[in-house]
């Protein structure tokens, strides 16, 4: 049952303004929208909670971790057919991403029960050292304080109200206020209350976590803006995480903002790879363009390749390939406007041929492919902005001495992927340093929509990819945004943290 309310410190509030959700079939739902009043409220509580919930040990929180899994699971039918509702996504795709959520909260756990976000270090006294003394020195992470967490339009689980940021921030000891996305404020109301009963079975101070849903500009302005809230994790459009990232800078303190803004994913295909597999590359990459109805943070945008008979070969297997494939409903009206103005855009350029269009109708959108040359896509700046959705650019180079002009003209990416063989090799070495300053992630023949969360992932980039080049916001080494370290000179044992 929907509360169609905000969570709020342990407290399900209303609030005078109300808005509807989307679905794409039935009668919408009405929730309360979110006022700056609500963000007030959420930020104290948090606040409050702070000094008891950082606190607690690492096996203390990993309980509490698990135990937001298992309400999670209580719930999944529940909430996977309140997702498809929303989001038109199927409910396979609803069913797996409910079990990345659930398992990334059951990998954060082991991660601090085990303590491995500490970076525990001790350089012990040396008080006969010449010409000074050592002091003892200990370092260890804590937990920065209060995190804001806004709510992904395309992950309505694993990027939003428990997602990633979320299962993050609390494993560090670090309260969470959500900024629930409006695109599936049902489901965001549903994973809040899976929420809420494992703060109330673990008998957690109740500002370890709100969820204010919906609302004007205003209320994500005053999360970010809110002087009790300590960092912000992100995961959006350029232009609005971009406005977010500038309010976090300007603030009186100012704090981290880790937003995840956006990619195009380019993909150099070299030669001997094109000729021995161009087939199946392009079989591949048109399923990964397609898949989620292109509405992937790291959907592979772009592919690049020297031109010849195995080029124009790629192109018409790639077109052969978009061919199987129906139209596919997207997440919201907004985002199908924004993906038929940028592929009409795309069409409109000099320089850009279309080899695959069709109209978009209503949310449908069906899959579109575009070609240039790589003089041509290094004129014009639009053709490496991201559009999200089912589309895709092939940009065909002279040689490649033209394919390492645009690697380097690239901007800011979370994946540069390489196809090929072995053939290859010496003319991918002079790639991969220029790569490595372009991407966060740099992969070998496959795909990058998917996304593992584990250990070793790392999910960012230089700008604009996102707002912190040093960090990830997949797999656990995203705790260390949420943390900082503190050293203890000279502190006597029974002062010193637990841990």
């Amino acid at each position: 049952m929907l509360n169609g309310t905000h969570l709020v410190a342990g407290e399900w509030l209303g609030s005078d303004e109300t808005f509807e959700n989307t679905p794409i079939d039935g009668k919408p739902d009405r929730f309360a929208a979110g006022t700056v009043e609500l963000v007030d409220l959420a930020a104290r509580g948090a606040a409050a909670s702070f000094p008891s919930y950082s606190a607690t040990t690492g096996k203390e929180r990993a309980t509490f971790l698990r135990k937001i899994s298992a309400e999670l699971e209580a719930r999944r039918e529940e909430i996977t057919q309140m997702g498809v509702r929303e989001t038109g996504l199927p409910l396979g795709r609803l069913n797996g991403e409910l079990s990345r959520t659930t398992g990334q909260l059951e990998l954060f756990a082991a991660h601090i029960e085990a303590g491995a976000h500490l970076d525990l270090r001790h350089d012990p006294a040396l008080p006969d050292r010449q010409p000074l003394p050592r002091p003892d020195l200990k370092l260890v992470q804590r937990a920065i304080g209060p995190v804001a967490v806004f709510g992904a339009s395309n992950f309505p689980l694993a990027f939003s109200t428990a997602g990633g940021d979320t299962a993050a921030a609390l494993a560090a000891g670090c309260p969470v206020v959500v900024k629930g996305h409006s695109a599936h404020p049902g489901t965001a109301d549903l994973v809040a209350q899976a929420v809420a009963a494992a703060v109330t079975a673990q008998g957690l101070h109740p500002g370890v976590f709100s969820q204010v849903q919906g609302g004007s500009r205003a209320v994500g302005q005053a999360i970010v803006q809110h002087p009790l809230i300590k960092a912000v994790g992100f995961t959006g459009s350029l232009v609005g995480g971009r406005a977010l990232f500038d309010l976090c800078a300007s603030r009186p303190e100012p704090i981290p903002f880790f937003g995840e803004l956006g990619s195009v994913n380019p993909m150099f295909i070299l030669p001997e790879a094109l000729e021995n597999r161009g087939a199946e590359i392009a079989a591949g990459w048109g399923a990964s363009l397609v898949m989620g109805a292109g509405q992937f943070c790291t959907n592979p945008g772009l592919a690049i390749l020297v031109g010849g008979p195995q080029a124009e070969t790629f192109v018409q297997d790639t077109v052969g390939a978009l061919a199987q494939t129906a139209s596919q409903t997207m997440l919201t009206d907004g985002i199908a406007e924004a993906f038929r103005k940028g592929t009409a855009d795309l069409a409109n350029t000099v320089g850009v041929d279309t080899a695959v269009s069709e109209p978009v109708v209503g949310r449908e959108a069906a899959p579109s492919l575009f070609r240039t040359s790589g003089k041509n896509w290094l004129a014009n700046e639009i053709l490496g902005e991201e559009v999200f959705g089912p589309t895709g650019v092939v940009v065909i180079v002279e040689d490649m001495v033209e394919m390492h002009k645009v690697a380097n003209a690239l901007r800011g990416q979370l994946t540069c992927t390489l196809q090929i063989d072995a053939q290859d090799y010496e003319l991918t070495k002079p790639l991969i340093p220029i790569l490595e300053q372009k991407a966060g992630r740099i992969l070998v023949n496959g795909f990058p929509t998917g996304v593992e969360v584990c250990d070793s992932m790392v999910h960012g980039g230089p700008y604009p990819a996102s707002t912190n080049f040093g960090a990830t916001s997949v797999g656990t080494m995203s705790i260390r945004r949420f943390v900082r370290p503190v050293c203890y000179q000279n502190m006597p044992e029974e002062l010193l943290p637990a841990v």
